[in-house]
């Protein structure tokens, strides 16, 4: 009961003046701290003063709401009030809160250190309440269960409050309201932590608990506005002070900025109507005017006549709004020299937002703009080389492990493959199998210790044709002189590949022609006397052993016979009978003669057209002894059986249509040795062949006006191509 006589008289018998003024006055407290904190954090300088400044705030507020609603029940005299303890109470108050705030301010934002500080702040409420409670010569006693829930909802106040300040999910947008709600909540909660631990608490000192103590004194009165009016005092001159110290740190900065910028920049401050008034040592250097000639005179000094009228009335119009200007401006020297400089102009407004003065700061770029000009000189001339060499040749760009990294538009064409297939390939996807491994190995070990290489190189496209190019692959050293990356500049060669090839086989065709015709008419004669004599003695003889004997010699002279037939074709070509026929009539005529040979060699045989009638100009009989020639070839070339395939289609080469006939096995394949001698005469790998047949088919052909082309991969099967011109309806 004695408690709760007491407590019911703290709370009814406090002033409410003296308790709004003690609010207020915590509140101020309060939001200074909070301010003097916040400027730590983007303040350079000074930090340990702000630093105490906002501690000794925050004290001030937690003690003057303690002391001013305290004193309301206190009516002893103030002689009797332990001003020491009072004074303890305050510096330890003022501890806790270093303690605290340094946790926030000094440190990395945690949480952890939210609930650290948080707990501090309460301690040094507690610690306000209580000694100044001991410090009026009041005896306390705490319900303990009451005290743990006081302290609680003080320290829960505490940490919103603080993880609203401080927590980076807010403070990083630095909005207006955060502290003035921090500040509000701060104050509740020191307001909270007074009466509650005045609720938690009992106070013994029942003698001076009077009716006449429910009153003021006046002289505490007289002593509670001198504590006030000092307390003002005292705030204005350290506000006067702050803000002197803060203005003269802020004008030694901004001598030490103007230091700095003069020192750095050229710079310049005109009038309102662009009169010069103040002009650094740079401007003047760089302008070659003095400082005299410069002041008084307007920018048109030094118009260089590079800009256009329009350029400067767009400037002026900027500016002269009250925005700031930013460009590259060519300027002329006194002595003639033009020089660039890049101009950031700033508008300083007076009150009725109108410019009253330009500041004009500059930096020389005439050595940057002259680097520009020829790199802008350099790329052109790269570009134009570039587009000369693309329209040229065919050109590809490699890193140092063979990796494409470029591929012009030539490259493509050539190869049939896009720019995206080939880009982070390596020129294996290109290998026709032409060269041997050996001749890779030496062009990377030419390229590789940084030396050009020049070749010619055979090439497989994506639809698999071959094409020839004659080669040069640079590569690009590094500053060890290591290849980071080649460059191959290529020329298409396929014709001049095709016309020495054609031109060489004409010249083995001539020495055998030449040949044939000193041989034919030598050895036919003999040989005709022979297998008369031959067929004369067979007619009478009896003996079985020399009748097969003699049929031996009759079949010998047939075959020589045969040869001598091939030499006379090559010698003296007949007359061909051109006709226009159906190119598919025949292959289809010469696949049903060699149907029941393929079906013996168990060989399945296929044929394909693009249309029933694919007409050339052609002599039949000769065409069919050259399809018959390559499909025996093939059907031979398959001797445990096989496929062979036969199409035929339309194919535009430049400004010509072929009708191509591809007669493909999946035989034994030709070697890569092999296919280079395939229409020399008399090579051939076969048993009873002569070596002169498709020597003679190349020559039928070209007799066409066609040509002949082969693919073979030893092993996998070979494909001849015919192409023969297309006889327009």
């Amino acid at each position: 009961m004695e408690r709760k006589y007491k407590m019911d008289y703290i709370f009814t018998s406090a002033n409410p003046m003296l308790l709004f003024l003690a609010i207020v006055l915590t509140f101020m407290a309060s939001y200074t701290a909070l301010d003097l904190f916040t400027l730590i954090r983007s303040s350079d300088r000074n930090k340990e003063f702000l630093f105490l400044g906002g501690i000794t705030s925050m004290g001030i507020g937690i003690w003057v709401m303690n002391v001013l609603v305290t004193f309301t029940i206190n009516t002893v005299d103030l002689s009797d009030y332990n001003i020491p303890l009072e004074i303890l109470s305050v510096l330890l108050g003022i501890i806790f809160i270093g303690i605290a705030f340094y946790n926030l301010v000094a440190r990395a934002y945690r949480l952890s250190r939210l609930f650290t500080s948080s707990f501090f702040l309460t301690l040094a409420v507690f610690c306000f309440h209580v000694l100044g409670v001991y410090s009026m010569n009041y005896t306390m006693s705490f319900s303990p269960f009451i005290l743990f829930i006081s302290l609680v909802m003080i320290f829960v106040s505490f940490l919103f409050s603080l993880w609203l300040l401080f927590s980076k999910k807010y403070s990083y947008n630095r909005r207006g309201w955060l502290r003035p709600v921090s500040t509000l909540i701060i104050t509740l909660a020191i307001i909270e932590g007074y009466f509650l631990l005045s609720r938690a608490s009992s106070f013994y000192n029942p003698e001076q608990i009077t009716e006449e103590g429910i009153r003021l004194e006046e002289s505490f009165v007289f002593y509670v506005i001198l504590f006030m009016s000092v307390l003002i005092l005292t705030g204005l001159i350290v506000t006067s002070t702050l803000v002197s110290k803060r203005l003269a740190s802020s004008y030694t900065n901004l001598q030490d900025i103007y230091t700095a910028l003069d020192a750095s920049s050229i710079v310049a401050i005109t009038d309102e109507d662009g009169t010069i008034t103040y002009a650094n040592d740079k401007f003047a250097d760089i302008s070659k005017y003095s400082k005299d000639e410069l002041i008084g005179s307007s920018h048109n000094l030094l118009k260089s006549g590079n800009h256009s009228n329009q350029f400067f009335e767009n400037m002026w119009s900027t500016i002269t709004k009250g925005r700031i200007w930013k460009g590259e401006i060519c300027n002329r020297a006194k002595d003639g020299t033009l020089y660039w400089v890049d101009t950031t102009i700033v508008p300083f407004v007076n009150k009725n937002r109108k410019p009253s003065q330009y500041v004009s700061i500059r930096t020389d770029i005439t050595n940057r703009k002259l680097a520009e000009e020829q790199l802008k000189s350099s790329l052109k001339e790269n570009k134009d080389f570039k587009f000369a060499l693309d329209q040229s040749s065919i050109v590809a760009i490699t890193d140092k492990r063979g990796k494409i990294i470029y591929a012009n538009d030539k490259f493509c064409e050539i190869s049939k493959y896009s720019h995206e297939e080939l880009i982070g390939q390596d020129h294996r996807i290109l290998n026709s199998g032409y060269h041997p491994k050996t001749f890779f190995k030496d062009l990377w070990r030419t390229i590789g210790t940084g030396h050009v290489w020049k070749g010619e190189i055979c090439n497989r496209a994506k639809d698999g044709s071959i094409y020839w190019v004659n080669t040069t692959i640079v590569p690009f050293l590094d500053e060890n002189n290591k290849p980071y990356q080649y460059i191959a500049i290529r020329t298409d060669i396929t014709e001049r590949k095709r016309t020495e090839e054609y031109l060489h086989r004409q010249d083995k065709l001539a020495a055998v022609g030449q040949l044939a015709a000193g041989v034919a008419h030598e050895i036919r004669n003999p040989l005709t006397f022979m297998q008369g004599y031959a067929e004369f003695l067979a007619i009478d003889e009896q003996d079985e052993q020399r009748q097969e004997f003699l049929e031996i010699i009759l079949d010998e002279i047939n075959r020589v016979d045969l040869i001598v037939e091939d030499f006379m074709v090559l010698a003296k070509p007949k007359d061909l009978t051109m006709e226009v026929k159906n190119l598919v009539s025949t292959v289809e005529n010469v696949l049903s003669l060699l149907d029941y040979d393929a079906r013996k060699q168990n060989v399945s045989v296929a044929f394909q057209a693009d249309k029933e009638e694919m007409k050339v100009v052609m002599d039949e009989n000769r065409m069919k002894q050259v399809i018959l020639n390559l499909v025996k070839n093939a059907i031979e070339a398959m001797p445990e059986g096989g496929n062979l395939q036969l199409d035929m289609d339309y194919v535009q080469e430049k400004d010509e249509t072929f009708v191509h006939v591809a007669i493909a096995d999946n035989g034994i394949g030709i070697s890569e040795q092999n296919l280079k001698k395939i229409s020399d005469p008399f090579y051939t790998t076969k048993e009873n062949g002569n070596g002169l047949g498709l020597m003679i088919s190349y020559k039928i052909v070209e007799n066409h006006k066609g040509k002949i082309d082969v693919d073979s991969v030893d092993g996998e099967g070979t494909t001849f191509h015919i192409f023969i011109p297309q006889k327009e309806d």
